[in-house]
């Protein structure tokens, strides 16, 4: 048992970092390949500066990967299938949303798949 203490924590701390629901969004825009700030910031309705915020922290952790292109600065995710995980996370929020949910749910997860 002492063996999953360590793994706990680090998982733990993986949620942690994605429990906002900025840095979710972000991960979902990511799915579709690499992108700079200002797009995300202008498809995510996100100020520069709060996004810029959000990928250093998940820069950090090694959850997205940067790239440069002369001044550009491209983003991507560094395990693609953390997006899908998170859209397979949509299930739990069905089961215990109100039904008034409904259709922003099934929004999210047409524009999510």
């Amino acid at each position: 048992m002492p063996k999953r203490i360590p793994i706990a924590r680090e998982l733990a701390e993986f949620f942690k970092l994605i429990a906002h629901p900025d840095r979710i969004r972000l991960i979902e825009e990511l799915r579709t390949g690499e992108c700079d700030v200002n797009t995300l910031a202008q498809r995510l309705n996100l100020p520069p500066t709060r996004l810029s915020q959000h990928l250093s922290l998940l820069r950090a952790a090694r959850m997205v990967a940067e790239r440069r292109n002369g001044r550009q600065h491209l983003y991507s995710l560094a395990q693609p299938q953390i997006a899908g995980w998170i859209t397979e996370g949509l299930a739990f929020v069905e089961a215990r949303a109100p039904a008034a949910l409904a259709g922003e749910l099934q929004e999210v997860r047409e524009l999510w798949s």
